[in-house]
């Protein structure tokens, strides 16, 4: 028996008084009222939430898990039609499919963000307040049309959110990190931390896995580049990607991780587990909040911690944020070579920084230089990354940590994009090119059984987008 035979019989036309919606669009028709378009909008909004409300009631929710979402769309389609064969006298005043479309989003997905959400050239979806959201689309922010009724709504959708994976967001707890069915990290921010009312912000999850040759294709890197960097995780190097918020630190560290042997054991560490690793053998580990009495916490360093007693081969880190990162050092510095990570920093010297303060963060009581020498023994390269002004990624620096100078860590650039203006059309030109030096772990490449062109690292050998420049 379908849903649609489930509901009750209810007589066409209702009690035959118009309601308040009916009242609103009806007067829209007449030229004296002053804001017709406010008037459809909460017109429209109330229709909405009653047919929602009759929906729910109807609804025989005890087998709602039992039917395939296809099917328990269709089905609840017709429900919803049904239903408003009980407003005539609104059918010709809104778009009944558009209605239909939005009552089942906010039955069974978020309400307004979802063909936001389903829309592939959307990466970031961000909610300011209940009616202005913002998009991010090739790099660039645009307004969208999208809004909630009310913060109310938003707020519904919100904790629609957070519940589904055991989390909360109140006044006590105003603001939460989440994560959709689909991998999209979620962060929301509620009064009275937010003071024109909730916030949400949505990290999309890219459905397709970009490659390197998609790098290649985007120009955000050289073959030479892409070539040396799959040596690299072949052969063991401990590798820190940095840069900064939608740099694209992820996406590379999800392409880097696809030149791990199959035949390795891989462990992730992760705030939010989001990494698209293709091994078969893959350990996933995801941090854990702090329930309603503040209690049963699981950070990144217990993590990394407990993961050196899985018999890792490798250890992927998505993000040092904290005093994990003295854990991640020492793992390096103890047999588990091969590990990637990254963090936010604005140049590689920056990371380096960083990552002193952190491990400050750890409590460990050790000497500026024996702190150094420990991150300048455990990383052996370090790749920033950054979005230019047009929406693009570039690897825009490929370091070697080659020691200590006295107490500095000592750093040297092997690949840098050089930035030689922005077209009138606003795309960044540039060029990539080597600065000659012959890296330190070129010979630790080699003797792993990789061979690497002779010419690679000669000054101004790579020139792929000087064309691009001179145009």
């Amino acid at each position: 028996m379908s849903l649609l035979q489930r509901l009750k019989t209810e007589p066409k036309g209702g009690n035959g008084k118009q309601s308040q919606a009916t009242a609103a669009v009806a007067a829209v028709r007449d030229p004296a009222v002053l804001h017709p378009n406010l008037q459809t909008q909460h017109a429209y909004y109330e229709l909405k939430e009653r047919i929602h409300r009759r929906l729910i009631d109807k609804l025989d929710l005890a087998v709602l898990d039992s039917i395939p979402a296809e099917v328990l769309r269709v089905q609840v389609r017709e429900v919803v039609e049904n239903l408003l064969q009980n407003e005539e006298s609104l059918a010709w005043d809104i778009n009944r499919d558009r209605l239909s479309e939005e009552i089942l989003n906010e039955t069974f997905g978020l309400g307004p963000l979802e063909p936001l959400l389903h829309d592939p050239t959307v990466s970031d979806i961000l909610v300011n307040t209940f009616n202005q959201v913002y998009v991010e689309r090739f790099g660039k922010l645009e307004s969208t049309n999208t809004q909630f009724r009310d913060d109310a709504h938003l707020m519904h959708i919100i904790e629609r959110i957070v519940s589904k994976i055991g989390r909360r967001v109140d006044e006590s707890s105003p603001m939460v990190d989440a994560r959709l069915p689909d991998g999209s990290r979620v962060n929301a921010i509620i009064p009275p931390l937010a003071v024109d009312g909730p916030i949400l912000s949505i990290r999309k999850f890219g459905m397709q896995r970009l490659s390197m040759d998609d790098l290649l294709r985007l120009q955000s890197l050289t073959p030479s580049m892409a070539e040396m960097l799959a040596a690299a995780v072949k052969a063991r190097l401990n590798i820190l990607i940095s840069g900064g918020t939608g740099s694209g630190k992820t996406t590379l560290l999800n392409i880097l991780s696809g030149y791990v042997p199959s035949s390795e054991r891989i462990i992730t560490v992760e705030d939010a587990a989001e990494l698209q690793l293709q091994q078969r053998h893959v350990v996933r580990l995801e941090t854990r909040a702090a329930n309603i009495e503040g209690r049963g916490a699981v950070v990144q360093r217990d993590l990394v911690r407990n993961s050196l007693r899985m018999r890792p081969d490798r250890i992927i880190v998505g993000e040092v944020r904290g005093a994990e990162a003295l854990d991640m050092l020492q793992a390096m510095n103890t047999g588990h070579d091969g590990s990637l990570t990254t963090l936010h920093a604005n140049s590689p010297r920056d990371a380096l920084r960083r990552l002193e303060t952190m491990v400050l963060m750890a409590g460990a009581n050790l000497a500026d230089r024996a702190m150094r020498e420990q991150i300048s023994s455990a990383i052996n390269i370090i790749i920033q990354i950054s979005r230019m002004s047009d929406g693009s990624r570039k690897v825009q620096k490929i370091a070697e940590i080659v020691g200590m100078e006295g107490d500095t860590v000592s750093l040297q650039d092997i690949f840098v994009f050089e930035k030689l203006g922005i077209r009138e059309d606003g795309k960044v030109i540039g060029t990539f090119h080597t600065t000659g030096i012959r890296p330190k772990f070129a010979e630790r490449i080699e003797t792993s059984g990789i061979k690497l062109p002779d010419a690679m690292f000669e000054p101004n050998f790579e020139f792929e987008q000087k064309e691009e420049a001179a145009s």
